[in-house]
């Protein structure tokens, strides 16, 4: 009898034990219903409903129609990063340079690069949670270890706040880098300028990497100021900055990120990307610099559609007995509060979110597909999408809970 193929048996065994999202499994199902004719509400997508906007694609097309398909630098076109540099120089007062910016196909591989390129097995990462997943999967995937620091919940006033003490608390000799995304996806806070500080603080005290994820960092609401990173005086010597144009630009599918670090790491890492991804697509990177010099009125059109939608959504699930939500202050998720429901009818988050699709074909994913056991309790509701839908997709929703409830 033959042996295991070494295709199998080979395989990386950390391969298998990748969480992955888990939150694409509920939109793949969300799609198979769809498919087979079930009027299906999906409030699961992490991703705004808006066509890229025209005078982008207009730029892609251009450059299509110029014969501009072959290979770039891996660091991303000239023209790009200094449209990225003179954005972030502009929006927050840095001083970031062009050569201090490396392009990338999309925020993940962003994401990625920066924690290869200085997490070593055994080495400690600290994330707050709940999380996007990406973050300890990497860290995992690379030998180290996550360690979580939970947010904490305060109420529907206050939402979710970090505790710096715990932080600090966490830190041990093999702590190497602070993971913080703000705007916060999956709860939608926005971490005040005093929390910004006094985190930047910690890592500079005892000498550790800020990995900082600002993607959602035009949705803003309720005249919500960022306290940006990239703002400090010194970020050169602490900071590894994560930002894109999926969100802000609708542009999910182009795959256009960047990462900002000080010019000899960047020169560095550029040795790793060349070596996985070559270069961001082309076309692509003209389309971003279009999006960063055009007009940034239909961004602002859109912040403002989002916040009705925000507005909207949580005037309907404040009518549900049972849920408690904070309105986000960024992002476009809201992130409710559900474990007086689940104690009731005796379920899981994730048996409440099967029953909400199976029953009312509405999607929300569950608080636990953001690790690790901090959103047990909550479920993330994405109002990127009309409101029509939202209200009728919370009707459901509300029926449900009143059916559960009764039951």
């Amino acid at each position: 009898m033959l042996s295991e193929p070494p295709t199998t048996k080979m395989f990386k065994n950390i391969i298998t034990t990748l969480r992955g999202e888990a939150g694409f499994r509920y939109i793949a199902k969300a799609r198979e219903m769809t498919r087979v004719g079930l009027k299906v509400i999906n409030f699961g997508v992490g991703q705004p409903d808006v066509p890229t906007f025209q005078h982008i694609v207009d730029e892609a097309k251009k450059a299509l129609d110029s014969g501009f398909t072959g290979y770039t630098e891996t660091s991303g076109i000239p023209e790009l990063r200094a449209a990225i540099s003179e954005y972030l120089n502009s929006r927050y007062g840095s001083d970031v340079k062009a050569d201090e910016v490396i392009v990338t196909p999309g925020a993940k591989p962003a994401i990625f690069l920066a924690i290869a390129s200085y997490i070593e097995p055994g080495d400690e990462v600290i994330i707050p949670e709940p999380s996007f997943p990406a973050y300890p999967e990497i860290v995992r995937f690379l030998g180290a270890k996550p360690i979580y620091v939970p947010l904490k919940w305060i109420n529907e006033d206050r939402g979710f706040e970090i505790d710096l003490n715990t932080i600090e608390s966490a830190i041990t000799s093999k702590t190497k880098m602070i993971v913080i995304n703000n705007p916060h996806n999956p709860t939608g806070t926005v971490f005040s300028p005093k929390q910004i500080e006094d985190i930047y603080r910690i890592a500079a005290e005892h000498r550790l990497l800020i990995l900082a994820d600002e993607i959602y960092d035009n949705f803003l609401y309720d005249g919500e100021k960022l306290k940006s990173f990239i703002s400090f005086a010194d970020w050169r010597d602490y900071l590894l900055y994560v930002n894109g144009f999926s969100k802000t630009f609708s542009m999910t599918g182009w795959r256009l990120g960047y990462l900002v670090a000080r010019s000899e790491v960047v020169s560095k890492m550029t040795r790793l990307a060349v070596n996985i991804w070559s270069c961001a697509t082309s076309f692509v990177q003209r389309a971003g610099v279009a999006a960063l010099k055009g007009s940034w009125k239909t961004v602002e059109d859109m912040i403002k559609l989002f916040e009705r939608r925000r507005n909207v959504a949580v005037k309907k699930l404040k009518e549900i007995r049972g849920i408690k939500v904070y309105p986000s202050k960024g992002t476009f998720y809201l992130f409710p509060y559900i474990g007086d429901i689940l104690r009731v009818v005796g379920m899981s988050s994730e048996q409440f979110v099967e029953n909400l699709i199976g029953r009312k074909h509405v999607v929300v994913l569950p608080g636990t597909v953001f690790p690790d056991k901090a959103g047990a309790e909550f479920i993330r509701i994405s109002f990127a999408l009309n409101e029509d839908k939202i209200i009728e997709g919370i009707e459901r929703f509300k029926s449900f809970v009143e059916e559960l409830m009764r039951g």
